[in-house]
């Protein structure tokens, strides 16, 4: 029997596919202390100025800021900001190294889940997008939406 948020997603970076351009995404388990999965759970979680580093084999995410659970205990944690560690198969880490290397590539959280009961998060591997590249991706996204917008019009008409 599923949970009832399993598989909803509970925060996601928008800003990212408008700043990066996602060529490859890892989903990763995450390292949590006491009330940071009921923090999760309730979605009081924001990953938009969050960022991944790898040190050591290891892969870490900073500036992922949970809200302290209300009816916490001593176990929460006092620092909402805290690096957390990443669980990632160490092939993956190793790749994800050897790619981030390279001129312009990042790696961006995109979005936090529940699977199966634990905390997931899908990290894109993103090259960071130039000024006009931002402006033509609205561009289309408009042009694109004008379609859509036609597109029901005309069937409306159609009835």
């Amino acid at each position: 029997m599923a949970k009832k948020n399993d598989g909803k997603v509970l925060a996601q970076n928008k800003k990212a596919s408008h700043d990066y351009f996602i060529e490859d995404t890892y989903e990763a388990g995450m390292v949590l202390t006491g009330t940071e999965i009921k923090s999760i759970r309730n979605a009081r979680v924001n990953i938009g100025d969050a960022f991944a580093t790898i040190r050591n084999g290891e892969i870490h995410i900073h500036n992922m800021h949970i809200s302290p659970f209300e009816q916490g205990n001593r176990y929460n944690p006092l620092d909402p900001t805290r690096t957390r560690k990443l669980l990632m198969h160490k092939v993956q880490i190793n790749k994800l190294l050897g790619l981030s290397k390279q001129e312009g590539y990042s790696i961006v959280p995109l979005k936090i889940y529940i699977r199966n009961g634990y905390a997931k998060l899908l990290l894109g591997l993103g090259k960071g997008k130039k000024q006009y590249d931002k402006r033509d991706s609205a561009a289309k996204k408009d042009a694109q939406r004008d379609i859509q917008r036609a597109l029901r019009e005309k069937q409306k008409v159609a009835r």
